[in-house]
């Protein structure tokens, strides 16, 4: 573990927005690329995934969620309910219908019916080879993803572009990591690091 993954964190946050905002040029092939090369099979029966409203920068997960839903797949997106809260997921339904949430993110309303995916695609600054992942820093997934995976078995997938790998990404004892990652580039899954 990083001495100080804190300090770590803020720099390379820092590093990684510019990063990620001259590798969103190509957003859109990107996103289909990634989407494309997703091994659903491999992934078995997806009965709800989860997504995420992609921010200008972030590599689009529509693409990947459309081949889901294809799949038969029920589509749920994040919703921030308080500021030191898991997120709960709630049906997509159709983007015009969505308001800030808690977080000041655009969220499927409270009416929207909730469920509890099995397959989580989540955002993020930075990958590893290892599962480590770096978020915007507000802890959010962090939080939810220990929740559901206490409550059983989740798979979470990374998806970004492949530039946005690097050595290692600065983990702390409540951060979480991925169980696999999806680029532009291809995809792997993570092995469990050696202790």
């Amino acid at each position: 573990m990083d001495p100080d993954p804190t300090a770590a964190k803020v720099a390379m946050r820092r590093r990684l927005r510019a990063l990620r905002r001259r590798l969103a040029a190509d957003r859109s092939a990107a996103s289909e690329r990634a989407a494309a090369l997703a091994p659903l099979a491999l992934w078995g029966p997806v009965r709800v995934a989860a997504g995420y409203g992609a921010l200008a920068d972030e590599i689009d997960p529509a693409p990947l969620l459309r081949r889901l839903e294809a799949m038969g797949a029920r589509v749920v997106m994040p919703v921030a309910i308080a500021r030191d809260a898991p997120l709960v997921f709630r049906d997509a339904g159709a983007p015009a219908t969505w308001r800030p949430d808690a977080a000041g993110m655009l969220a499927p309303p409270p009416a929207a019916p909730e469920a509890t995916p099995d397959l989580v695609i989540a955002p993020l600054l930075a990958f590893d080879r290892a599962g480590g992942r770096l978020g915007q820093g507000g802890g959010y997934y962090d939080r939810t993803l220990a929740a559901l995976r206490a409550r059983g078995a989740v798979r979470v997938v990374g998806l970004a572009f492949a530039g946005q790998e690097v050595a290692s990404a600065p983990m702390d004892d409540n951060d979480q990591r991925l169980d696999a990652v999806l680029t532009e580039t291809g995809y792997f899954e993570v092995r469990p690091p050696m202790r």
